[in-house]
């Protein structure tokens, strides 16, 4: 397996923590996301991912994009542990809350939709980081009471052992306690309480972008 991506991309954050539960060994290759001279934004990497995004794992001929589609597809290949529970209803309850961190939370704080912020509106780091955590805010206060006021919350999202909704949650927190954003977990002290949980588990912590070998730290955005 071949898994495309960059070390502090929370898409690609999500895929190796399921790889990681899964037992899944894979060749990391480095896709920068950068303000500028990014190699998403590269003719070549376009041709391979007309998407011009990360993650894409490439496995056995097989080429798929999308953090979530790849996910199910591990969860298809290597059923153990599940993360997904068995139970229609909390399946679906699972994938609804993995959908509106990936559909809602993180796609106004994206690379590009900055860059657009910057060059259609002037705005400049300070205006960004607000934006970013205006949606933070919005979005954790929605996912805290969800899961405060769901008896199928337990110590993880869903229970207690870690499903897709984890593997979705954890890096959206992470990237919401960048200096740039800074947001205050306290806040919501059930997505904090499970982000930490979360984070006791091996597998959540060697996905970490810090314990990645190409990491670099952020600057800005």
């Amino acid at each position: 397996m071949k898994l495309y991506g960059w070390h502090s991309s929370a898409t690609t954050f999500r895929v190796r923590i399921a790889m990681a539960l899964k037992g899944l060994s894979f060749e990391h290759v480095p896709v920068t996301l950068r303000w500028e001279q990014s190699d998403h934004d590269q003719p070549d990497y376009k041709a391979f991912n007309p998407q011009a995004n990360v993650p894409v794992l490439v496995d056995d001929g097989a080429q798929i994009n999308q953090s979530l589609a790849i996910i199910e597809y591990l969860e298809e290949i290597r059923p153990e542990p599940p993360l997904l529970p068995r139970a229609a209803a909390d399946r679906a309850r699972v994938r609804s809350l993995a959908l509106f961190v990936a559909c809602e939370m993180q796609p106004p704080t994206s690379l590009r939709v900055q860059r657009q912020l910057a060059a259609r509106f002037g705005a400049d780091q300070r205006a960004l980081s607000a934006w970013q955590l205006h949606w933070c805010e919005i979005g954790f206060t929605a996912l805290e009471a969800q899961l405060s006021r769901s008896a199928a919350t337990g110590t993880f999202c869903h229970g207690n052992t870690p499903t897709v909704a984890d593997c979705f949650l954890v890096p959206q927190v992470y990237t919401s306690q960048r200096p740039v954003v800074n947001a205050d977990l306290s806040k919501w002290p059930t997505v904090q309480r499970i982000y930490r949980s979360c984070l006791e588990l091996p597998a959540f912590e060697r996905s970490l972008p810090q314990n990645q070998p190409d990491f670099e730290s952020p600057v800005g955005h």
